[in-house]
C-alpha cells in the first residue's frame, strides 16, 4: 500500500513538473528540481523493498546510521526553509494596496512581440487594479532580452492600451533586465516625476515577496497586485523562487 502511494506520488509530481517543458519549452531549475525529487519518489516506490533493505543494513553500522542520520536532518533543514519561504510568499502577495496609488508592472519573458502567459497574468491583475483605481499611474518596466523583437515595456504598453487604459496613465521603462533594476530604475521615473513612493507591485503571485523585499530596500512603501500563476505552472515557478528567495538573503 505504502509503496504504491510513493509511486503514484511520484508519477504525479514527475508529470506536474514535466508539464512546461512540453508546453512551453520552461526548463529552470524549479522544475529540474521536481523532476529529480520526483525520479527519486518513483524510484524508491518501484524498488520500495530494496530500499528498506538498504536502510535496514546501514542502521547496523555506526557509519550509516550517521548518513540516515545527516540525511534526516538535512530533509528537515529544507522542509523547514521551505516552509518559512512559503509563509513569506503568502503574506506578501495578500497585502492589499492603497488605492490610486502608484502601480509598477514587472516584465517577464516576450516572445517575439507577445507577451508569455506570465505576462498576461501580471499585466491582468495590472489591468484590474488600474480600472478601480482611475487616478493611478503606471509604470511598465522591462528591457528587451533574447529572443524578444520588441521590450517587455512596449509589450506591456501595448496590452494596456488594448485593454482600454489611456495612455497617458502609462510609462515605459525600458532599460531594465532584472528585478532590482526593474524597481530602481522605476523609482528614479517616479522622483522625477514627483509621484508618490507608496507603490503597488503588479507581478506573479509567486514573486510578490522578493520583489516587495526589493522595493523596501529603495524605500518604497508596497501593496501587492499578484497575478494568479496557472495551476501546471506554478510548481515550477513556485520551486525556482524559493531557490531565488534563499539567495537573496545569503
Amino acid at each position: 500500500m505504502i509503496h504504491s502511494l510513493i509511486i503514484l506520488a511520484g508519477a504525479v509530481f514527475f508529470i506536474w513538473f514535466s508539464f512546461p517543458v512540453f508546453t512551453h519549452r520552461i526548463l529552470n531549475i524549479g522544475n529540474i528540481t521536481g523532476l529529480v525529487v520526483s525520479g527519486v519518489l518513483l524510484i524508491a516506490g518501484i524498488f520500495y523493498k530494496n530500499f528498506l533493505q538498504g536502510i535496514l543494513y546501514l542502521q547496523k553500522y555506526f557509519f550509516g546510521k550517521c548518513v540516515i542520520g545527516i540525511m534526516i536532518i538535512g530533509i528537515g533543514i529544507v522542509a523547514i526553509i521551505a516552509v518559512i519561504e512559503t509563509v513569506l510568499i503568502v503574506k506578501a502577495s495578500t497585502k492589499k494596496p492603497q488605492e490610486n496609488t502608484t502601480l509598477i508592472v514587472l516584465g517577464c519573458k516576450v516572445y517575439g512581440e507577445h507577451a508569455s502567459r506570465s505576462l498576461r497574468e501580471r499585466l491582468d491583475a495590472a489591468l484590474i487594479y488600474l480600472e478601480e483605481n482611475p487616478d493611478s499611474q503606471c509604470i511598465v518596466s522591462g528591457g528587451m532580452g533574447e529572443g524578444e523583437k520588441i521590450s517587455e515595456a512596449e509589450c506591456m504598453y501595448r496590452y494596456l492600451i488594448k485593454k482600454g487604459i489611456h495612455s497617458s496613465r502609462i510609462i515605459k521603462e525600458d532599460k531594465s533586465t532584472s528585478t532590482r533594476e526593474n524597481l530602481r530604475f522605476s523609482k528614479k521615473i517616479i522622483e522625477e516625476r514627483g509621484l508618490s513612493k507608496n507603490i503597488a507591485i503588479a507581478t506573479s503571485d509567486y514573486h510578490q515577496y522578493r520583489a516587495s523585499k526589493i522595493a523596501k530596500t529603495l524605500g518604497f512603501s508596497v501593496g501587492a497586485v499578484p497575478g494568479h500563476t496557472a495551476w501546471w505552472l506554478f510548481p515550477t515557478f513556485y520551486v525556482r523562487e524559493l531557490y531565488g528567495i534563499l539567495y537573496q538573503v545569503l
